[in-house]
């Protein structure tokens, strides 16, 4: 019983110096780059997404723009698409654009995942993360990065 509690506190203690570490490490500019590029890369992808939808719902003679933003908030609910007298053609296209959000945000998700786990690294993301949350000189590196990457972008 002794050894187990000796055992886990050894743990918990080289756990907390570990992380401990991993804080004090300041953030590099090269962590804060990778990082930047990768939000900047995830933000393309929702503007893309979110532009597909809009051209799409721009682009089809089954609803109007203004019908699809009243039904777009109801979606999920079949007794209000009922009283607002949503045809069967809206409602599929409702579900059109649905699943053309759930895929891309799918794919936007993975892309995530991914570029944090094998572009940034999972310890350098929680790192630089929790420096722009809590490190006022690197939030400001960051965003400056970032908005350079979106002005590259042409946006």
């Amino acid at each position: 019983m002794k050894k187990t509690f000796f055992l886990t506190a050894l743990c918990l203690v080289l756990v907390s110096l570990a992380n401990a570490q991993d804080a004090a490490a300041p953030v590099s500019d090269d962590e804060l780059q990778r990082y930047a590029v990768m939000m900047d890369s995830i933000d393309e992808m929702r503007i893309d997404l979110l532009a597909e939808i809009s051209e799409m719902v721009k682009g089809t003679d089954k609803i109007t723009v203004a019908r699809y933003n009243d039904l777009s908030k109801i979606s999920n609910d079949a007794a209000k698409l009922e009283e607002a007298k949503a045809t069967p053609d809206e409602i599929s296209f409702l579900k059109e654009i649905q699943t053309l959000k759930e895929s891309g945000t799918a794919e936007i998700n993975t892309t995530f995942r991914t570029m944090a786990k094998d572009y940034v690294g999972a310890s350098t993301y929680n790192k630089v993360k929790k420096a722009i949350t809590e490190d006022g000189e690197v939030k400001s590196k960051y965003e400056t990065l970032l908005n350079k990457l979106k002005e590259d972008n042409g946006g």
